[in-house]
């Protein structure tokens, strides 16, 4: 019954640049499965996944939500992910647990720069994905373009498997060109069947000799079928692109308008046939707490009980929801379970499953499942959930560096503990925010991952939390990082009356390429330090990472070796290890040769052609560099640059006046690079 269960699951997500219509596809999704008896309108601010007053408001999706929806005897978990590159942690901790993704892009601008954000976070994790065209009812839609920019764009193979019946406004249905049949506007629970229209019968036959033909490419079953022209069913055919799928060979494409309520059931069936159960994908490998070995962790219910935590949501009424993907075993409700990553272990109280806008209390949440815990205080993002028997610690979820910040202090005194508190309580929710505290000035800087992404926080501690704030302006957060590798010891020795504080460390310190993070490795031998006081020391460096001793800036790009040590059993302690950790890591960054680092921007502007040379010159004029301009529809050009975020405030309103309002822009993080020697020195007098 274990593999009937996991094969007749899918965990998938819902992945596009903002705009693509993800949202509207999972509310459809969840009309056609019978999970709600009306779909919502994300217009009209009503629907059931951007719950939030912010999303409703703006019309976007801030954080992913988990659903489970039930179709033709399979159980689809389901995750709604953000398009706006403000909020790609999101999606970056919905991939880290899903076993298959559905890609959604504007049939008009085809491959847009999220889009490939997101494409290549599916890489990382390799999680296999369907593409899915959809708002070809909107004039200049074309499924053809959005193949080509696929292909070249994300250098991937894809397989068309439909093609529209009619064009923009007169868009009908889809032709299935795997079966040859034709499918109208979805009904309640189905697509409805139809003839296809004897003037496209031509045009369809030649589209699937074009789809068998890029499959055969991949596999050797279809190519020599193809090559001696035999017929190649539709179970041959399914089989054969299923396979590609699951080695991310192949991308199936579909065709649709979520709105017009064209082509989603139809994409609710290649997701059953095209993309994995988690026993098609392999068993997820961890390493033991106890003493750092592999653990594996297949996915079957006998197991012991491994599952990590994607997400941690703060409800008004019920308090601290956590999400959680099961990778092996069972958690239950009253089940004692131990954090692996900190040795704290817990009560599961209530356990739920989510189902679009209402929770459903469960008894038990089993492996290759996604599922919520209500109340566990020790749940935290990226962290594993495991028995104390078999403490097995996932791989962490790594989220990008914040690039911007702005000054936040309360508005009065009564104010003060309630800002500490929801702070707290965002910082428990969202991984890429960071808050240092300024006693000189008693105000705290927020960091984030862009304007938008801290104006949403700052209206939520006003209007959720109810903290009255006062807010500075936008400014770039920057970083700091060594250049050349560096051997330290970090030394507290301190005699009192009563006990002393005793506590050796030495460190190699190493930079890593440039998004590599910090790495910190036990490399203790012969007992030099007893295991009980390695936390302690990776607790101290830590601590010393969030201020750097150059520019007083978070420390990034660095892997810190322990290779020695000395204790004293009476004087030694957890607090002295770390104390001596923290001392260790500022001399290493002092000796290292730091640099200060700053944001680099991958911007991308459309506007008519007309303007490029003007839009180029303002560009060169921000330390721009330009790394391809390119037509786009109707007349347009895009212009892609790496920009220094520095050089990037204001930029909306230059725009426009450049453009006479015709003109957009998107703007994402890229990567952090040496910053200017004249950055470097203001930034440092001003924190003198």
């Amino acid at each position: 019954m274990t593999t009937e269960r996991l094969a007749k699951t899918r965990n998938i997500g819902i992945i596009a640049h903002i705009d693509a219509g993800k949202t509207t596809t999972t509310e459809r999704i969840l009309f056609h499965t019978g999970m709600i008896h009306r779909s919502g309108d994300v217009d009209e601010g009503n629907t059931v996944t951007d719950y939030m007053p912010q999303e409703r408001e703006r019309g976007i999706t801030i954080q992913s939500a988990a659903i489970t929806s039930q179709w033709r005897g399979f159980q689809i978990n389901l995750i709604d992910t953000p398009g706006h590159i403000d909020f790609t942690s999101e999606v970056q901790r919905a991939l880290r647990v899903l076993d298959g993704g559905v890609v959604a892009f504007d049939g008009v601008a085809g491959v847009e720069p999220q889009s490939e954000t997101v494409w290549r976070q599916a890489d990382r994790y390799h999680v296999p994905r369907i593409a899915y065209v959809n708002k070809l009812d909107r004039p200049g839609a074309s499924v053809d373009h959005t193949e080509s920019m696929i292909r070249e764009r994300l250098r991937a193979h894809p397989v068309v498997t439909q093609m529209p019946i009619g064009r923009e406004e007169n868009l009908s249905g889809v032709i299935d060109l795997v079966r040859m049949r034709a499918f109208g506007a979805d009904e309640e629970s189905e697509a409805k069947i139809i003839p296809i229209p004897a003037h496209l019968k031509e045009e369809a036959t030649e589209r699937r000799e074009r789809m068998i033909a890029a499959l055969a490419d991949l596999d050797d079953d279809i190519a020599l079928m193809y090559i001696e022209g035999e017929e190649v069913s539709a179970e041959v055919f399914e089989e054969a692109l299923r396979r590609a799928t699951l080695t991310g060979r192949a991308i199936p494409v579909l065709c649709g308008s979520s709105l017009k309520n064209v082509g989603v059931v139809p994409l609710l069936d290649a997701v059953i046939a095209y993309l994995p159960s988690p026993l098609d994908v392999p068993a997820i490998e961890g390493r033991s707490a106890i003493d750092s070995e592999p653990v594996v962790c297949p996915a079957n219910e006998a197991e012991p009980l491994a599952a990590l935590v994607f997400k941690v949501s703060t409800d008004p009424y019920v308090g601290k929801l956590a999400f959680f993907r099961v990778y092996s075993g069972v958690i239950r409700r009253g089940d004692t379970v131990m954090n692996a990553n900190t040795g704290e272990s817990a009560r599961v109280g209530r356990l739920v499953r989510m189902h679009a806008d209402r929770r459903e209390e469960v008894e038990e949440v089993k492996a290759g499942d996604i599922g919520a815990v209500l109340g566990l205080k020790l749940a935290k993002t990226g962290e594993t959930l495991a028995t104390v028997d078999r403490p097995a610690i996932l791989e962490e979820i790594a989220f990008p560096t914040p690039v911007i910040e702005l000054s936040i202090r309360a508005a009065n005194k009564a104010a003060d503990e309630r800002l500490g508190n929801a702070l707290a309580r965002l910082l428990e929710e969202d991984p890429t925010l960071t808050v240092r505290y300024n006693e000189q000035t008693s105000e705290s800087t927020l960091a984030g991952m862009g304007e938008l992404h801290l104006d949403v926080i700052v209206d939520r501690l006003r209007r959720e939390f109810n903290v009255d704030v006062v807010v500075g302006k936008p400014k770039v957060a920057y970083s700091e990082t060594i250049t050349r590798p560096v051997q330290v010891t970090g030394r507290l020795v301190k005699q009192t009356g009563g006990h002393g504080q005793f506590a050796v460390v030495e460190l190699e310190v190493e930079p890593l390429e440039q998004g590599g993070g910090f790495i910190f490795e036990n490399a203790i031998s012969a007992g030099a330090i007893p295991r009980e006081y390695i936390p302690s020391v990776e607790k101290g460096i830590r601590e010393a990472l969030r201020e750097g001793p150059y520019a007083k800036q978070p420390v990034v790009d660095i892997k810190v070796r322990l290779v020695d040590g000395k204790y004293h059993e009476v004087d030694s302690s957890d607090r002295a290890f770390q104390a001596a950790g923290t001392l260790a890591l500022r001399e290493a960054v002092q000796r290292g040769q730091p640099i200060l680092l700053e944001p680099m921007m991958r911007v991308e502007v459309i506007a008519p052609q007309e303007y490029t040379g003007d839009l180029i010159g303002d560009l060169s004029g921000r330390a721009a560099i330009i790394s391809g301009i390119e037509p786009r529809s109707a007349g347009g050009q895009g212009i892609t640059a790496q920009v220094p975020l520095a050089n990037m405030f204001g930029y909306a309103t230059i725009l426009r006046s450049l453009t006479q309002g015709r003109g957009s822009f998107t703007m994402e993080f890229s990567h952090y690079q040496k910053a200017s020697d004249e950055a470097a020195k203001e930034l440092i007098a001003r924190v003198a």
